[in-house]
């Protein structure tokens, strides 16, 4: 049956040969035929492409499949590409959580399963106790500090000057040096005779004041947990700089126009603009880093070792030597986990609840 155009031009023709219905029927099945003979031209010329009409096509090699045969094909593919990622998850993160699980559910002596005593060993132990307190205090302080010094160096390389893109590129060497390395580094820093209590002793020395040098890193107490912090701090700064970075980038410039209209004042824009729109970022950012910060390790076994236990420190010395204790062990695990997933729910909930007040 021929396509409205070909009828349309039929009825031009026959209309213009002295047109009646039958004459103008011959003159469209010859417009169809017409067009019958281009499309198979094109077909053998073409004899890949598939017809426009559905189905199947019959070309010189045989028949080309439309798109609704290759849909199958390609939902088979696209499965088969996402395979190996659900293997490495499934693999590397599933199973290994639920091994860890059924350690912590299995007693030390006796290896009864399902037992509770790996919690009542922990929970009755004084270290496990203050690793819990100074993991969840050495967490916000860390957090704190890396939103607060981030959001500031992200509005400082936000603003144009000389040399920017050199600043920004310098920014970054944090992030390439090791965990251990950057442990080592603040004990240069931090130390009795680092660098510090150098600055701080000669401070004192020309005001006049007695200042003996402080022990940060074995001191034990809230100056061993703000090293940890400063620490910390100093090693994930460029993710969370680059995080509220492109958040402050993506905010259009219409908005601040609009508001020095209106005459507002830089903390009213900075406070009803700029935190609102930059709210998903420091969500992301906040979200990332609550997972390292929980279980930090490397940077408090080099600064603080068994001075000021955290989870990640305790949970190493009851499965490493000399105790051996792989149920403990995944029993704190556990425990660790508990404290990123309750903490992320939170501060999620926190989050949504203050939006409608933010708008």
């Amino acid at each position: 049956m021929p396509h409205g155009r070909e009828v349309r031009d039929a009825r031009v023709l026959a209309l213009h040969e002295g047109g009646d219905l039958g004459k103008e029927r011959r003159v469209g099945a010859r417009v169809a035929g017409r067009r019958g003979q281009g499309t198979q031209a094109a077909s053998a010329e073409s004899p890949r492409s598939p017809a426009r009409g559905g189905g199947a096509t019959v070309s010189i090699f045989g028949f080309v499949p439309t798109v609704e045969v290759m849909a199958p094909r390609r939902r088979i593919l696209d499965a088969a590409l996402a395979v190996p990622l659900f293997a490495y998850v499934l693999v590397f993160t599933v199973a290994p959580v639920l091994d860890t699980v059924r350690l912590s559910l299995t007693a030390p002596f006796g290896a009864a399963f399902p037992s509770l005593a790996s919690y009542r060993t922990i929970l009755a132990s004084d270290v496990f106790r203050s690793a819990v307190a100074n993991t969840v205090g050495v967490a916000l302080l860390s957090l704190g500090l890396q939103l607060g010094v981030g959001l500031g160096v992200a509005l400082a390389l936000q603003a144009r000057f000389p040399l920017r893109g050199l600043v920004r590129t310098v920014m970054l060497i944090p992030l390439g040096v090791p965990t251990i390395v950057a442990g080592a580094l603040m004990l240069l820093v931090f130390s009795r005779s680092g660098y510090l209590n150098a600055i701080l002793l000669a401070a004192a020395d020309l005001a006049g004041w007695p200042l003996e040098p402080l022990s940060w890193t074995v001191a034990g107490g809230w100056r061993t947990l703000l090293v940890l912090a400063v620490a910390d701090m100093w090693k994930v700064l460029p993710v969370v700089t680059l995080i509220l970075l492109a958040g402050l980038e993506s905010i259009p410039p219409d908005v601040y126009e609009a508001a020095d209209v209106d005459g507002a004042s830089g903390w009213r824009r900075f406070s009803r603009i700029t935190l609102p729109l930059l709210l998903p970022y420091v969500t992301i950012a906040l979200v990332l880093r609550a997972i390292d910060a929980f279980r930090i390790f490397e940077l408090a076994l080099v600064l603080a070792g068994r001075v000021e236990p955290v989870l990640g420190t305790y949970i190493w010395s009851r499965y490493g030597p000399p105790t051996h204790d792989p149920y403990t062990a995944a029993a704190a695990a556990v425990v660790l986990f508990g404290l990123i997933v309750g903490f992320i729910l939170v501060y999620l909930r926190l989050a949504r609840a203050g939006r409608p007040a933010s708008a």
